[in-house]
């Protein structure tokens, strides 16, 4: 049984994962409008593993008695200087996210909810992975630049990133 704290902040936190999905969404609109399709196709598996994101705090939120408000989800921006522009952003909203999930854990280690304990340990973990690829591309950004052959590879290289939906739980 969730405490009305915990069921608010897990609220909070599932309107901040779908608004994740709506900034992705945007950026990979804005990545085919300039001709990068490899750069729409990773911020587009990345808009629907934020939606998975935001569904399993919606099914948690649900098994445990509490009740889902769902709320105005802001809008993203629509308008990116190039691509490197998308990734440090990118990386400066999962850092955000990252707080968010950690401020959680600490409500719930402070509320002694054991069992959100445990359900926020897969976010902690996944925001780990999350950072890691954002900083990855960073780099290979730097060092290619913003034109030419090296933004073409790289865009040749996130194409072949792949959504993976992920497993029923308990399967």
């Amino acid at each position: 049984m969730l405490s009305k704290k915990m069921e608010e902040a897990l609220n909070e936190q599932l309107n901040k994962e779908l608004y994740s999905a709506y900034l992705y969404l945007s950026m990979s609109a804005h990545s085919t409008n300039i001709g990068l399709p490899g750069f729409a196709n990773w911020f587009m598996v990345q808009y629907k593993e934020e939606m998975d994101h935001a569904m399993r705090i919606y099914n948690y939120i649900n098994e445990q008695g509490g009740k889902v408000k769902l709320k105005v989800i802001e809008e993203p921006p629509s308008e990116f200087k190039d691509a490197m522009d998308m990734f440090q952003k990118t990386l400066k909203h999962e850092q955000f996210i990252t707080k968010s999930i950690h401020d959680l854990m600490e409500l719930a280690i402070e509320e002694k909810d054991h069992a959100t304990q445990i359900f926020l340990q897969w976010f902690v973990t996944e925001q780990i992975e999350e950072e890691g690829n954002d900083n990855e591309i960073i780099a290979k950004l730097k060092l290619a630049g913003d034109r030419g052959n090296g933004l073409f590879m790289i865009d040749k290289e996130l194409a072949t990133r792949v959504y993976i939906p992920p497993a029923e739980e308990g399967a």
